[in-house]
C-alpha cells in the first residue's frame, strides 16, 4: 500500500514525539516549547519543563544528529527567589529563544509571575550557566526574538506586546532600553490565523530576507486551535513583509499534537537551517512533549511568495 502523502508542508519525523517524559532522569508536569540552535555540529534544544509544584524551568539537551536528544538533569534557567527580578519570576521561565548575536548565545525567554508575562534575557557561552541580563520589556510581552545581526546599527527583536494580537518590531542601542516600535503582521480575518499571531522561531537570514516560522490562532467552539505559518520579512527594513503563507505549515492532526495537556497544538521556538537547506522544526505537541519536523526551504520560501493577500 502507498505512503499517504503529508498535507502539511512541514513534515513529521517518523519518530515522533522526539523528547518524551519518559526520556527525563527526573519526574515531572509536562514538556512543552524549546527553543534551538546548532553549535559545532552539536544540536542544542532548550526545553520548557513544568515541575510537580507547577513552575517552569528550562533545560537543555543535546543530540549529535538532531533527532535523538539526551536531556539534563539540572536546569539551565530556573525561577530566581531573591533579588529585584524574583518577583516576575515565581511561576517560572519558559519558552525560550536562542540566537548567536555578535558572537555571544542570547536566551530570550518568558518570566512569568501573578503579575503577568514579562520578557527576560540572558546569555551564555557554553549552555551550561547563565548570566542574566535583567528583564527587558513592559509587562504582558511575549514571544520575543533577537535577529541575530544588528539592523541599521541597532539591535532588534520580534515581540507580541500586551493583550494585542499582532507581532511588533523595536530597536534597542543596547539591548536594555528598547523602542522606536512598529507593526509587522496582523491576524488575517477568514485565515487560519484570523484570531491572535505571535513570533515562534528567531529570524533566520535567507536570500529573500528574514524567514520565521509564526504561531496563528483561530477560537473554535472546542477551544482555541494553534497552528503554524512562515512569513519573509525584508532584509533591510523587517517591518515590512515580503511573503506570508496563506495556509499553516503544520497543523494538529496526530494523537500526540491533539490530546495533551493544552489540546489542539503545535508551537515552535526553535528551527534550524541546514547546509543542504533542509529546515528542522521543532515543536512542541500539546504541551505534553517534543517533536522534529522538516521540510526544504525552497518549499517554504514557494509557499511564502506564492500568497496573493492578506499581509
Amino acid at each position: 500500500m502507498a505512503k499517504r502523502r503529508s498535507p502539511d508542508i512541514i513534515h513529521r519525523w517518523e519518530g515522533n514525539p522526539s523528547v518524551m517524559l519518559e526520556d527525563l532522569s527526573f519526574q515531572c508536569a509536562d514538556i512543552s516549547n524549546a527553543g534551538a540552535i546548532k553549535i559545532d555540529g552539536q544540536y542544542i534544544l532548550l526545553v520548557t519543563i513544568q515541575n510537580l509544584m507547577g513552575h517552569y524551568l528550562i533545560y537543555t539537551a543535546r543530540s549529535d544528529d538532531g533527532y535523538y536528544f539526551n536531556v539534563s538533569d539540572k536546569p539551565l534557567i530556573a525561577p530566581l527567589d531573591s533579588g529585584e527580578y524574583s518577583v516576575y519570576e515565581e511561576d517560572g521561565v519558559l519558552d525560550p529563544r536562542v540566537v548567536t548575536l555578535e558572537e555571544t548565545n542570547y536566551i530570550c525567554y518568558h518570566a512569568l509571575s501573578r503579575h503577568g508575562f514579562r520578557v527576560g534575557l540572558a546569555k551564555t557561552e557554553n549552555f551550561e550557566t547563565v548570566q542574566r541580563l535583567g528583564l527587558m520589556s513592559e509587562p504582558d510581552t511575549k514571544a520575543a526574538a533577537l535577529f541575530p545581526v544588528k539592523i541599521n546599527g541597532k539591535y532588534a527583536r520580534l515581540e507580541r506586546p500586551g493583550e494585542r494580537s499582532s507581532i511588533w518590531i523595536s530597536y534597542s542601542d543596547d539591548l536594555e532600553y528598547w523602542g522606536w516600535s512598529e507593526v509587522v503582521m496582523t491576524p488575517r480575518g477568514g485565515y487560519w490565523d484570523c484570531d491572535r499571531i505571535g513570533t515562534s522561531t528567531p529570524p533566520m537570514k535567507i536570500e529573500q530576507g528574514w524567514l520565521i516560522i509564526y504561531y496563528g490562532v483561530k477560537e473554535t467552539s472546542g477551544g482555541p486551535l494553534f497552528r503554524l505559518g512562515a512569513a519573509i520579512l525584508d532584509g533591510d527594513n523587517p517591518a515590512v513583509i515580503v511573503g506570508r503563507t496563506n495556509v499553516p505549515i503544520l497543523s494538529p492532526r496526530e494523537h500526540y499534537e491533539r490530546i495533551g495537556d493544552v489540546q489542539n497544538l503545535v508551537y515552535s521556538c526553535g528551527a534550524i537551517i541546514e547546509p543542504d537547506n533542509q529546515v528542522k522544526l521543532y515543536y512542541g505537541a500539546a504541551n505534553s512533549c517534543i517533536c522534529l519536523g522538516t521540510t526544504g526551504l525552497d518549499k517554504l520560501v514557494e509557499e511564502c511568495l506564492q500568497s496573493d493577500r492578506g499581509y
